[in-house]
């Protein structure tokens, strides 16, 4: 070939290198913009895996729940009482509250009539029946005569009695039974209203009910002050939150679980900012908590100690178990089975000895420590050194703050979990979804105190019915109203 060839040949060369680098850069970028796509579904794909049993969400989120495990034995679990649950049936009526005695005699043999019959002492067959009577209520009418006074020239009347002029159209009872309505079965003022109408024959107004339930919390204020003044000083609190609704705007609803008593509180904040003025800065106790950074800036700023929920981080890291990426499940398995494990040896505490079920909690938590620590301590298992964002934030969570997690080891006062603070928020949630909220900062103060009284009894296994009625009683006869706190003496 001659010189002249070989140019243009190179030429030809060149212009075909040149389309191929163009090919490729077209290429490359489109890889690229692929990648960037896959990533965005992987993303959307892991979020909408996302349900209660791997996350934070609540159940309600669940649009689409999946088919329950069949169990071990492979059939399905009967409707009803299951072999051996304990009966329950009601107690018998004493003499004391039984209005009528019935007797209904049998005058001749079912079999045969021509049977003599003698009664035997002792032998009978009892039935119960309670029933409401035709007008559940009674009405008691106070009058106080007028008396002319030739001296002053006008009429004069008797006082009636401060609780009856504080109780007004209804009394103690029934202002009682009106809070158990609104605050316990989450009635709305209209069916309240409808219910004093078709049952009980007593024509009232929803204005009319607002004003009891005022007189309500008025009588509660004092008791519930006291719990929220003894937060402090509690040894052990478990805290959650969640949303509350009032004219559109979002509010928080607050609950603080103690050994003995719950407190509400409804605050527009969910910051740390409600944490300090509840509790102060000189708060002494262990917190239990989720990971709400709320809850950290408080510690971090007041030095408080704080046992993070470990049922969240169960949750998160099945959510880790069931990622799309192959290489982040790995690290959710290795992490969620030495979790079981540390909650089989909390499970199995009664059989172990105080020294075994110690050294067992101790080897579990290394291992869980071990675990979640993993891409620090051993970077070249994962692919390149690339760790994935998900598994880097669990372990620079555990870097950084993974001795909450463990608090509950060393110290009795708190749980490893902060189930009994969700389980006290449930009938909040509960009430935020069958009814609008409030409407004013009066709303908000009745919701705090009944559910504080409707929490605390169902605590200490006491009708929050009946503890209203004193309290009410106290307040309209201007004597002090007992407290919440059960009398240890």
């Amino acid at each position: 070939m001659t010189f002249f060839g070989w140019k243009k040949r190179c030429r030809q060369l060149e212009a075909e290198n040149a389309g191929l680098r163009e090919c490729n850069a077209q290429l490359a970028a489109r890889v690229e913009e692929l990648a960037a796509k896959n990533t965005q579904l992987v993303q959307a794909l892991a979020a909408a895996k996302k349900h209660s049993g791997n996350s934070s969400k609540p159940p309600s989120s669940d649009i689409v729940k999946p088919p329950p495990k069949p169990s071990r034995s492979g059939k399905r679990r009967k409707i009803g009482g299951q072999p051996g649950h304990p009966k329950h049936e009601h107690p018998a009526f004493t003499s004391a509250p039984i209005d009528h005695h019935i007797l209904h005699e049998l005058a001749r043999c079912p079999v045969d009539a021509s049977h003599p019959l003698r009664p035997v002492a002792g032998q009978q067959k009892t039935l119960q029946q309670v029933e409401l009577v035709a007008q559940p209520f009674v009405v008691t009418e106070h009058v106080a005569p007028g008396y002319w006074c030739e001296g002053c020239r006008q009429y004069h009347y008797a006082a009636f009695p401060p609780e009856v002029l504080a109780g007004g159209l209804c009394g103690p009872r029934l202002t009682s039974l009106v809070s158990y309505f609104k605050g316990k079965l989450h009635g709305s003022y209209s069916g309240i209203r409808d219910f004093f109408t078709d049952v009980l024959g007593l024509k009232v107004s929803r204005g009319y009910l607002a004003k009891l339930l005022q007189k309500a919390a008025r009588a509660f204020a004092g008791p519930c002050a006291e719990l929220m003044g003894l937060l402090p000083q509690q040894p052990g609190l478990n805290i959650d939150e969640t949303g509350h609704k009032e004219n559109g705007a979002r509010y928080w609803t607050w609950c603080f679980r103690a050994k003995a008593f719950i407190v509400f509180k409804i605050d527009p904040s969910r910051g740390s900012d409600v944490l300090m003025d509840i509790l102060g800065q000189n708060f002494a106790g262990i917190l239990g908590a989720d990971f709400w950074g709320a809850y950290r800036k408080y510690a971090r700023q007041c030095g408080v100690l704080i046992q993070f929920c470990l049922a969240h981080l169960v949750r998160e890291v099945k959510y880790l178990c069931e990622f799309p990426e192959p290489s982040v499940q790995p690290y959710g398995r290795v992490l969620l089975a030495e979790l079981k494990e540390l909650f089989s040896t909390l499970h199995r505490r009664a059989e172990l000895s105080q020294k075994a079920f110690a050294l067992a909690l101790a080897l579990a938590e290394a291992k869980i420590w071990e675990a979640a620590l993993d891409p620090v301590l051993h970077p070249r298992r994962y692919p390149h050194g690339r760790v994935h964002r998900l598994i880097e934030n669990l372990a620079n969570r555990f870097y950084h703050h993974g001795e909450g997690y463990f608090r509950f080891i060393t110290s009795g006062e708190i749980e490893p979990t902060n189930n009994s603070a969700e389980q006290a928020m449930r009938f909040v949630v509960m009430d935020r979804h069958m009814t609008q909220g409030t409407r004013s900062q009066r709303g908000r103060d009745f919701c705090e105190r009944i559910w504080t009284v409707m929490a605390t009894c169902a605590l200490q296994k006491r009708s929050a019915y009946h503890w209203m009625h004193q309290a009410i009683c106290a307040h309209f006869n201007g004597r002090p109203v007992p407290s919440l706190l059960l009398d240890s003496s």
